[in-house]
């Protein structure tokens, strides 16, 4: 069953939105997917943040013409799921790693503003750390320093401590 001009619309409008706040979009063809299977992607990528949607192509062709995505409408061929991601990684690292484990999924282009990248480019992309890693890396390295003084600063009254516990060891022999 088609949907009506008014419904046709209102897919464009929200894909629009997310292109929108949107950092990486990915096109995977899934023909022959179990259904089973394609819902176990879409549970997979709502818990990583990325929105994923089926759509007809003509749709999705007018919901990125006027985005920094339009170099993605030549690529927009077939059965089609489309991963749209504010965290440029997230979104291909979610379709990357279930078309690792799936055949029947293929990544076919991916996009960043302005960037048409490959199949191949896209699994570079998997590979980096994601914007939550990265941003823990970053806080390990600006905690160490900080850490490292306290533990300095600790250590001068702990060895005061052991130092006066040595002491008072040392006079109780001598007592006994």
């Amino acid at each position: 069953m088609g949907l009506n001009l008014e419904q046709k619309q209102a897919v464009v409008t929200e894909v629009s939105a997310q292109l929108a706040k949107a950092q990486a979009v990915i096109l995977a063809e899934y023909r022959s997917l179990p259904v089973r299977e394609m819902t176990d992607l879409r549970r997979k990528a709502r818990s990583s943040g990325v929105y994923l949607r089926v759509l007809k192509n003509t749709l999705a062709r007018r919901a990125v013409a006027d985005t920094p995505f339009k170099g993605l409408a030549d690529k927009m061929v077939g059965p089609l799921a489309y991963g749209i991601s504010s965290d440029p990684v997230a979104a291909a690292k979610v379709l990357h790693e279930f078309a690792r484990g799936n055949e029947k999924f293929v990544i076919k282009a991916g996009a960043m503003p302005n960037v048409v990248m490959s199949p191949r480019e896209v699994a570079e992309l998997a590979r980096m750390p994601s914007r939550r890693e990265l941003l823990a890396q970053f806080m390990a390295t600006m905690q160490a320093p900080i850490a490292k003084f306290v533990r300095t600063l600790n250590e001068v009254p702990g060895k005061f401590v052991r130092t006066l516990a040595a002491v008072r060891d040392q006079k109780e022999k001598q007592a006994a």
